[in-house]
């Protein structure tokens, strides 16, 4: 087989090599790095953007996959085309390779070389594999911190990275910038483009995405803060802030390993999916900004944005048409639920779907944004869980900077009700949370969640085996410095067969 594989990899440099070698460059046109994506039991995304000062023409690039780090085994090659109306990106859609093993890869344009990308390939479709190491990771403020946590993503060696919004920012906040944004709020495409651009030359960063592949959704900052639908948070005209989305959206897809069938038509692109691992655990990837009902109960003077509301205030949120997914999101992912054969069913998602209820003592206060202000469509998602009889669902969410373990229960002001479902937050890799001083009175009136800390940015980096999911919270010692240390903060348990998360010693 090896013999073959290297016959065949001979056969394709031969094919492609002369194209893709015939341009000189004056500067790397790989700074931008390499990323893979979507693993399936044959394949893989692979991706990278070329820049340089070649703006309207296309860029022949020769992609070369490896059996081994030495690059001595070829088992797949080929020929893009890196298109100018899609910022030279490249998205590679490898077939035909064996399931359950790590490949290397690079791309080849001109007299240019690309960084070797390591990857790996899901295991086959009845494989019950033994393990699974995933690292979970959100909201990354370029400004606000250097990107230490992604150091420490790669030496822990993850099978997937899952990435669950704010990967960009496109304000400018919060306090101690230890680096700027090098322009102001994005709003066109090559804004967006370039606000990519920026982020995507931090080394470690680039690190994360070339040591094993991702799957991504994003959340409010990649477009605009706590947009909801067609509706912006500042109140811009629908068909202008649609064409803002429109922009920001194609940004997104040119910079993401994503395989072709999400690429964007205006300001519409399905990135929801599923994903299996063998029969271990199977993936389901949510957007809950695309579809999503306008938040309920705004503030006075404002069309949009998120606000804090006393539920016995706003009706409106517990009206039953409200929707969080789309309701054509909502049907997908109660049929995934019936087809899955997996051990455990982890919910990639933006943001934490635990109640909380921010008014200490009688009574309850809700953040809209959140899955607080879609009260109707959380019940109908933990009613499909049932329904179905979904093995072991635990829930990865982000977006609100601080680490989170909590029991997703079939009523949360009910103390007897059954645990439906365990809850995983990750901090963020760099952006602010609130003080824990605001969060520590607010847990006497939040049983359900076991463990809040706000301290601290990292990532949450969790275990997959048939007998248990552990999740161990990994927090580094600042931002501030690109060579900080990393700790686990505590770690957790979910036993098979039993929802609800366990503090471990």
């Amino acid at each position: 087989m090896t013999s073959r594989r290297r016959f065949l990899g001979s056969l394709f440099g031969l094919a492609v090599a002369p194209l893709a070698r015939a341009l000189r460059f004056s500067a790397d046109p790989f700074r931008l790095g390499v990323a893979s994506g979507y693993p399936q039991p044959d394949g893989f995304v692979l991706w990278t953007r070329l820049v340089g000062d070649f703006d309207a023409v296309p860029v022949p690039v020769r992609w070369e996959v490896f059996a081994d780090d030495s690059l001595r085994t070829p088992v797949a090659a080929g020929l893009a085309h890196a298109l100018p109306e899609w910022a030279h990106s490249v998205h590679v859609e490898v077939q035909g390779l064996a399931p359950g093993r790590w490949y290397w890869y690079r791309f080849l344009a001109g007299d240019a070389q690309s960084p070797v990308g390591r990857t790996r390939t899901a295991p086959a479709a009845d494989d019950r594999a033994p393990r699974l190491r995933l690292a979970l990771a959100s909201c990354q403020q370029y400004e606000q911190g250097f990107y230490v946590a992604w150091r420490h993503v790669v030496a822990d060696a993850p099978d997937l990275v899952a990435f669950v919004g704010d990967y960009i920012y496109e304000s400018s906040w919060g306090r101690d910038h230890v680096r700027k944004h090098d322009a102001g709020e994005p709003y066109t495409l090559a804004e967006y483009r370039a606000r990519y651009a920026l982020y995507k030359s931090d080394p470690d960063l680039q690190a994360a995405h070339a040591a094993c592949p991702w799957i991504v959704t994003w959340d409010d900052h990649e477009v605009d803060n706590d947009y909801a639908d067609d509706r912006p948070e500042d109140g811009m005209p629908r068909e202008a802030f649609l064409a803002r989305r429109a922009a920001a959206y194609r940004a997104y897809y040119e910079h993401m390993p994503l395989p072709s069938k999400m690429r964007p038509q205006g300001p519409d692109m399905r990135i929801y999916t599923h994903l299996d691992w063998g029969r271990l655990a199977r993936f389901y990837v949510l957007d809950d900004r695309q579809y999503r009902s306008h938040q309920a109960c705004p503030r006075p003077g404002r069309s949009g944005g998120s606000n804090t509301v006393n539920v016995a205030d706003c009706r409106e949120l517990f009206d039953p048409r409200r929707t969080m997914l789309g309701h054509a999101q909502e049907r997908w992912l109660a049929g995934a639920f019936a087809r899955s054969r997996a051990r455990w069913n982890l919910i990639a998602q933006q943001t934490p779907m635990a109640q909380f209820d921010q008014l200490p003592g009688e009574g309850r206060r809700a953040w809209t944004d959140g899955w607080d202000g879609y009260p109707a469509a959380r019940a109908r998602l933990f009613e499909a869980l049932l329904a179905h009889r979904v093995a072991n669902p635990v829930v990865l969410g982000g977006d609100v900077h601080a680490f989170n373990a909590s029991d997703l229960k079939r009523d949360f002001d009910d103390p007897a009700s059954p645990v439906v479902a365990s809850e995983f937050v990750c901090t963020s890799i760099t952006s602010q949370g609130w003080p824990q001083e605001r969060i520590a009175p607010l847990l006497a009136d939040n049983p359900h969640i076991r463990f809040a800390d706000s301290r601290y940015r990292g990532y949450l980096r969790l275990e997959v085996s048939p007998e248990e999911a552990r999740a161990d919270l990994r927090a580094v010692e600042s931002v501030a410095r690109a060579d900080a240390g990393c700790f686990t903060l505590a770690s957790f348990s979910v036993t098979d067969g039993t929802p609800g998360a366990r503090r471990l010693a």
